[in-house]
């Protein structure tokens, strides 16, 4: 299939603009590649340091440099259900490796964080930074230098993108994402957000929100709404950095586990880096692959990143560019009444990859964990007499309610769109908020904190129509939490019959729903971006279909305003003032590290 033509032409594009600094990559990885396995220049000292908790048989082999040496890198905790299934993971792995003719060794941990439990709390502040200290994590345990290949155990919201951009930084080595798949179907995702509501709207207490929510996080494995954490193993698949079809099946599963030790064995066969997997094709796959799913406005910050970690320069404009040709094919919760595990089960992956390459939205043409070529992951996996095999997954949706051919779109475009105009650039997910939504201009009602905005809610000062602007929430002011405790609050107001819309340079991420909410917007307020001169009652304009997002008043001669609450001491968030400085704009990637966009020396 031709490769549709504005996927061909944003595609040159960053190449183009990423030509220095992707080539400053690839000799950074050549260099380090030609010294070959890194433990053989080890002093004798270094070399029995990294042995010595080695069996005899490892110590001799290992020693020899006569079998490949692979890490393992794991965001374990058993108090994260997505995260839980993983402490069994590195034995099955160690032993898969052996089978394949290697030796793994556990290299390091990094910290894994829910934002479904820190959300509205003050550890939330601390989310998008974890990001940049998983990279760093995962850094620290490849630096030993003992290696020659990665298995990168993780799966939720900043825990995958830490994972890649960490290993991008050691990208002579290959490396295979290993997931630990969805939980089982709970309460439906509707229902719980319909009781959600009622307790925003003081109808129910807490004893039956509480009991609504076990229901619908209720055992090992990720939750099943089409958040960050699910919309990352969408989008890394799509790069090929998972086995074909490892996404989303379900922990604790024969299948699963076959998928698992098959990682194993895989990494040990593999000849060529991520950091050559990664490339401009394989970065604009997976951002494809996120409009096509209408997946977690998160990754308008972590596909930036991650592409930077490789020399990359992906920007809002890329997004811009593909949205209006990229057809929304999937509608999973909040987007729908579906989960994961029905997206699975109508075609999954496979399907949604599959119609895209057949209408030249994808790259074919790419390097993958499963080998050359994208046509792999049109492929499903199955257990056949105990054996792991893959089959092509039939050409038609088993459930078109959840998941569409390009014939028969939900919707002609992406779910995601980015704003430009006099507020600053902002992103906005459409792909469940209603046509009639889609264009509020309505007087400002300004907050320092989300607090605030909740305090008037509750005390019933937030009727008729209005933009609700809450600033100094982006990564310089207090690391950018995400602001779901306002979606109940702001639904309420939407089914009172009012328009109202959100304006906010924090996060939402992907349960954002039928509410319309600009956000990342940048430059931020703490960074004197026009938020900060906003005041009641000034006219603001959010519109999603012309793609603007404007203040008609005029805010000269003002002075900004500082926020109102300091959120950055307590609860560790004292630890990372330096990450708050230091950080760029949520466009660039929101991180600490150097962007694409400026060459570091080899």
């Amino acid at each position: 299939m031709t490769l549709h033509p504005v996927v061909a032409d944003v595609t040159a594009r960053i190449e183009a603009r990423s030509a220095a600094t992707r080539s400053a990559y690839l000799a950074r990885l050549g260099e380090a590649a030609q010294r070959g396995p890194a433990r053989t220049a080890h002093g004798c000292a270094n070399l029995a340091h990294g042995l010595a908790a080695c069996g005899a048989d490892e110590k001799l082999l290992l020693k020899a440099a006569e079998r490949r040496n692979i890490a393992i890198v794991s965001a374990y905790n058993d108090m994260l259900s997505a995260h839980q299934p993983l402490e069994r993971y590195p034995q099955l792995l160690k032993r898969a490796v052996k089978d394949a003719g290697g030796i793994a060794q556990f290299a390091g941990g990094v910290p894994a964080m829910c934002d479904g439990i820190t959300q509205g709390r003050a550890g939330m502040e601390l989310s998008l930074f974890s990001r940049d200290v998983v990279a760093m994590a995962t850094a620290v345990a490849l630096a030993h230098d003992m290696f020659d290949g990665a298995l990168l155990l993780g799966v939720c919201d900043k825990i995958v993108p830490g994972l890649l951009i960490g290993a991008l930084s050691f990208g002579r080595l290959p490396a295979v994402l290993v997931p630990a798949g969805p939980m089982p179907s709970g309460l439906p995702n509707r229902e719980k957000s319909r009781i959600r509501q009622l307790h925003a709207e003081g109808k129910i207490g807490k004893p039956e929100l509480l009991e609504a929510e076990l229901q619908s996080y209720h055992s090992p494995g990720t939750c099943t709404f089409y958040g960050t954490a699910n919309t990352n193993q969408m989008v890394v698949e799509a790069m090929g950095l998972h086995l074909p079809g490892a996404s989303f099946v379900n922990p604790g599963t024969p299948l699963r586990e076959a998928l698992t030790r098959a990682a194993g064995r895989r990494v040990v066969e593999l000849d060529h880096g991520i950091g050559e997997i990664v490339d401009e094709r394989a970065v604009v796959n997976g951002l494809v692959a996120l409009l096509a799913t209408g997946g977690s406005t998160n990754h308008t910050m972590h596909l930036v990143a991650i592409a930077a970690a490789a020399g990359i320069a992906l920007t809002w404009d890329d997004f811009a560019e593909l949205s209006p040709v990229v057809p929304q094919l999937a509608t999973v919760y909040p987007n729908g009444a579906a989960d994961i595990n029905h997206f699975h089960a109508a075609g999954g992956v496979q399907f949604l990859v599959g119609e895209l390459l057949d209408h030249g939205l994808m790259h074919a043409d790419v390097r993958t964990v499963a080998g050359e070529g994208l046509e792999r992951y049109r492929e499903a996996p199955a257990l056949v007499d105990g054996e792991l095999v893959w089959s092509r997954v039939g050409q038609a949706s088993s459930d078109e309610s959840v998941l569409r051919p390009v014939r028969a779109p939900f919707a002609p475009d992406g779910g995601i769109r980015v704003l430009d105009g006099t507020l600053g650039r902002a992103v906005i997910k459409v792909s469940t908020v209603a046509p009639e939504l889609r264009v509020i201009e309505a007087p400002a009602r300004v907050f320092d904190h989300q607090s605030e905005f909740l305090a008037a809610f509750e005390a019933g000062g937030l009727d008729g129509d209005f933009v609700a602007v809450v600033r100094h929430q982006g990564p310089r002011a207090n690391g950018m939490p995400e602001l779901h405790k306002l979606t109940p609050a702001l639904g309420v107001l939407i089914d009172r019959g009012h328009r109202v819309a959100l304006v906010t340079d924090g996060r939402m991420s992907g349960a954002s729903g039928k509410v319309p909410a600009a956000i990342h917007c940048t430059p931020e307020a703490a960074g004197g971006g026009p938020l900060a001169y906003l005041r009641d009652g000034d006219l603001v304009r959010v519109d999603a279909d012309a793609g603007t997002l404007d203040v008609l008043a005029d805010l000269g001669g003002r002075e900004p305003a500082g926020p109102a609450v300091d959120a950055t001491l307590g609860t560790g968030r004292e630890l990372f003032g330096a990450f708050r400085h230091l950080v760029g704009r949520a466009d660039d990637g929101a991180s600490v590290f150097a962007p694409a966009f400026e060459p570091v020396a080899a």
